[in-house]
C-alpha cells in the first residue's frame, strides 16, 4: 500500500498542481493536523481515502470533524498521527508519544520541518510542510507499508524555495512589503 503523510498543508481549497502531483495514486493520505478548512479536506478526499487528526490552525468546523489523536493499523503496522509531539527538532516528544498511543509508526507534524528517523524502535516521521516550510524545503512523506514493515522516505515537492528567505531577503533590500505585518 502506497500512503502519503501530510502535516501543515495550511490550505484553504484545492490542491496546488505539485502537491496533487505528488499524492496521485496514493491507496491512502495520512494527515497531522493544520489542513485549515474543510474544503481542503474535500479536496484530498478526491485524491484518496484520507484519515487525519486536527491541528492547532484549523477552522472550528474542521477540528469538529477531526480527533486531536488516531491509532489505526495499516497492513499489519500500528500507526499513530497526532499534530504536536514536538516542539523543537528533538525526538524526546515523539518518541515518548510513539510509547504512549503504542505505536509502530508515529506521524506529526507542526514543527513544518521533516524528520525520518527510527528511535527506540519506532519510526518517528514528521513529513515537513508542502506549503509553508521553516527552513526546509516543501516536503511530504511517501511510505510503502506491507506485511507489518514500512519503507519509506521524506520526498521534495514543489519549488525548492522557502518563505522565510523571501521575507528575509525582501527585509534585507528595505522591501517593507516582503512582510505583511504590522506597522
Amino acid at each position: 500500500m502506497r500512503a502519503v503523510a501530510l502535516a501543515d498543508t495550511h490550505l484553504h481549497g484545492e490542491l496546488p498542481d505539485y502537491l496533487a502531483a505528488a499524492i496521485a495514486g496514493a491507496d491512502l493520505i495520512l494527515h497531522a493536523g493544520d489542513m485549515v478548512t474543510e474544503e481542503a479536506l474535500a479536496s484530498l478526499e478526491e485524491m484518496a481515502p484520507v484519515v487525519a487528526v486536527q491541528g492547532n490552525c484549523d477552522s472550528p468546523g474542521l477540528k469538529r470533524l477531526l480527533p486531536e489523536r488516531r491509532r489505526l493499523e495499516v497492513a499489519g503496522v500500528r500507526v499513530g498521527l497526532v499534530h504536536q509531539a514536538a516542539q523543537s527538532q528533538d525526538s524526546v516528544g515523539p518518541v515518548m508519544m510513539a510509547r504512549e498511543m503504542d505505536v509502530d509508526l508515529l506521524i506529526y507534524g507542526h514543527i513544518h520541518r521533516p524528520r525520518f528517523e527510527n528511535a527506540a524502535g519506532r519510526l518517528i516521521i514528521c513529513p515537513g510542510s508542502p506549503t509553508l516550510p521553516r527552513m526546509s524545503a516543501l516536503t511530504v512523506a511517501e511510505l510503502e507499508i506491507q506485511d507489518g514493515r514500512v519503507e519509506g522516505r521524506i520526498l521534495p515537492v514543489g519549488a525548492p524555495t522557502c518563505d522565510y528567505l523571501k521575507v528575509a531577503g525582501g527585509l534585507a533590500k528595505g522591501d517593507r512589503q516582503a512582510h505583511p505585518g504590522p506597522e
